[in-house]
């Protein structure tokens, strides 16, 4: 039977359908709520039958297909394509289905728009404007967006995501009236949680130190208070020592050498200290011996090495390998 099901029954179905390492990658972007009540129906689900997984994949495929013709040409020709192929009551369906889905996201097509494009096309807007943007777009094109701005501009509109809360549906649609010119209607029915703390150490974890740096020189000056909070859940090259010596080394296996010699060209004692304290004598000599052999450096290669060493920390950490305790007094629990 196949008619009867509902919404999350489908979606458990599908799981189960793609086998546990695809549908893993698709949990994992779901909201804790949404992942609580998914798990519960599959757990209830004592059988799939042919019928229903073939019905459920199906009908998946369908809305694929719709939603992609809606982004080739709008929500009109992929009405037309789906009634030619499906008959009038399924693309009714279908286009109802996904319309009301998209209600429910702002920002849809500027989500999908190249970062570089979507600079182009709103640097001159109001630095307001600027942060709600970056507040409902995804995190690494945020921090694109942010980095691409002129240095003067970078700290008020990260001040200005740190300090958002909640944004009205009607503000929302107004400004989607004006970048989404083909579609009109895409604010939520009611108000949208955008913005905080989080937001911005997410865009600045993301962003390059040249950017990070006149971002928190600016709050620093401006409001010490909001620096000294953002600072707190930010983890920066020289966050270095406050890992312990497991932690170090855990993360000397992931970086490479001549990132490593170059990220320490521009560290201070300390950070160097902890790093050679945690490698073998010959290793550490080695290392010495690559970073006088570099000579002098570029800023901005040093840099950008440090940010990625740094990535391999946050990746290490996302995975559970290791935890950064964010202001307790264990910095890493294992």
């Amino acid at each position: 039977m196949t008619q009867g099901l509902t919404g999350v029954q489908k979606a458990a179905i599908l799981m189960i359908s793609l086998g546990p390492e695809s549908s893993a990658q698709v949990i994992k972007h779901l909201a804790d709520a949404e992942i609580d009540q998914l798990t519960l129906e599959m757990a209830n689900l004592r059988k799939v039958t042919p019928e229903q997984r073939d019905y459920v994949v199906e009908e998946f495929h369908q809305m694929c297909m719709a939603s992609d013709y809606i982004t080739q040409g709008g929500i009109e020709y992929a009405r037309e394509v789906l009634e030619r192929a499906l008959g009038e009551s399924r693309a009714f369906d279908i286009i109802s289905r996904l319309s009301s889905s998209l209600k429910m996201r702002p920002f849809d097509l500027v989500r999908r728009t190249d970062a570089k494009q979507l600079f182009s096309f709103i640097q001159g807007e109001h630095p307001q404007t600027i942060a709600l943007i970056m507040t409902h777009l995804p995190v690494d094109k945020a921090a694109t967006l942010l980095s691409s701005l002129p240095p003067d501009r970078q700290a008020d509109v990260a001040k200005r995501v740190a300090m958002m809360g909640r944004t009205s549906p009607e503000v929302l649609n107004e400004i989607e009236k004006v970048l989404e010119r083909k579609i009109t209607s895409l604010a939520p029915t009611d108000y949208s949680a955008s913005g905080g703390i989080q937001s911005i150490v997410d865009v600045l974890n993301r962003s390059d130190q040249g950017t990070v740096k006149v971002v928190m020189d600016a709050l620093e000056m401006e409001d010490p208070e909001l620096a000294e909070q953002i600072k707190r859940q930010m983890f920066v090259f020289e966050d270095l020592v406050m890992l312990d010596d497991r932690g170090i080394q855990l993360v000397l296996r992931e970086v490479e050498t001549k990132d490593l010699g170059l990220a320490l060209k521009g560290s201070n004692p300390e950070v160097a200290q902890k790093i050679l304290s945690n490698m073998s004598a010959r290793a550490g000599q080695m290392l010495k011996d690559d970073m006088e052999f570099m000579g002098p450096v570029r800023l901005r290669d040093v840099e950008d090495a440090q940010q990625r060493v740094v990535k391999v920390i946050r990746k290490l950490e996302e995975s559970g390998v290791i935890v950064i305790s964010r202001g307790g007094s264990d910095e890493i629990v294992y």
